[in-house]
């Protein structure tokens, strides 16, 4: 029998944490790194935070090499890079993230969520720094040794820019940002109208993702069989029976968006904040707000049902989505996991 999956622990390369703020200074204590202690499996590349419980913006950490930490936070808009200091997020551990003090991170009583990924070609996340040079054409290498179908860009430069994204669903003419309720944009600019490929990415000439003497991130990502997909499905508006988004496994993080409407939300939901169905905990990565509870989803062992037809996520538009497992739908020895 073919093996389904290569990877039957998607915590090694993926990992959601709901945990509670201590709003305490012991930067660096035991009681403020997020994670199991004693488990060394995974040292964070990037890591996605939000306070479920007040109006601070989701925040973006990531590690430029040498343990060398700066932030980004799309909830706020199109923000500059800044580097932490000791009050919120300060360093990557093998065993986890350590947080500070301050209400982004570590609010007293306050809710918290986090979502952290491994930069490994193994599980399909690659994180790249790459110079612009304003001129159509210019590429930049990636070393997940296949096409990336979901990028995000984002100027490094201390100047305000929005977060371009590309999913292979909509093609190489195509745009939307991550840090707006803006609907897809149209253009041969944003990707020189050039599909990606296993080894770079080609970028048209627009400043935010290729503005001259500027320095990007690029976060890129590839779907892996029974661990992680990316691509588009078209809600039914049925409340009662809304659409069904086939994944090849159990769920721990959603994203979506109505790509077709300006004015709805980027939408993600996971399996840490409700832990059985229906799942109706979001949060708006593009946005400040708390924690709502008005869209309603089942997290299956195969993929994901929608329970209303709010038009965040199941209108009877068009949306992407992005999608990461906490277990495949089939193990590499061929034992099916169980719905929750």
């Amino acid at each position: 029998m073919a093996v389904y999956t290569t990877i039957d622990d998607a915590s090694l390369y993926c990992r959601v944490k709901a945990y509670s703020g201590s709003g305490s200074s012991g930067d660096g204590s035991s009681d403020n790194i997020v994670y199991d202690e004693t488990d060394t499996s995974m040292k964070p590349q990037l890591v996605w935070v939000k306070n479920r419980t007040t109006t601070h913006a989701f925040t973006t950490y990531f590690d430029i090499g040498s343990d060398t930490l700066r932030y980004f936070s799309p909830g706020e808009g199109n923000d500059a890079e800044v580097t932490p200091d000791g009050n919120v997020l300060s360093s990557f551990n093998s065993n986890g993230f350590t947080v500070g003090p301050h209400a982004t991170v570590s609010g007293s009583g306050n809710s918290l969520i986090s979502v952290s990924f491994k930069e490994d070609a193994s599980g399909g996340y690659d994180f790249v720094g790459y110079s612009g040079n304003g001129t159509a054409g210019n590429t930049f290498s990636h070393s997940l040794s296949v096409v990336p179908h979901l990028i995000f860009c984002k100027i490094r430069n201390a100047e305000v820019a929005d977060w371009y994204t590309y999913n292979a669903s909509l093609g190489n003419t195509k745009n939307i940002y991550l840090n707006t309720t803006g609907a897809v944009s149209t253009s041969t600019l944003w990707w020189n109208a050039t599909t990606p490929t296993s080894s770079v990415v080609t970028l048209g000439d627009q400043t935010g993702n290729n503005g001259n003497a500027r320095n990007f991130v690029a976060y890129c990502f590839a779907p892996k069989q029974g661990y992680s997909a990316m691509g588009s499905y078209t809600g039914n508006g049925d409340a009662s029976d809304g659409a069904f988004i086939y994944l090849g496994f159990k769920p721990a993080f959603f994203l979506c968006k109505n790509y077709q409407d300006s004015g709805d939300n980027w939408i993600l939901h996971d399996n840490k904040r409700n832990t059985f169905n229906v799942t109706d905990e979001g949060l708006a990565p593009n946005d400040t707000g708390a924690e709502f509870t008005d869209v309603d989803m089942d997290f299956l062992s195969n993929g994901v049902k929608m329970r209303n037809n709010t038009g965040r996520a199941n209108a009877a538009k068009t949306f992407i989505y992005i999608a990461f497992a906490e277990s495949p739908f089939v193990n590499s020895n061929g034992v099916p996991n169980n719905a929750r």
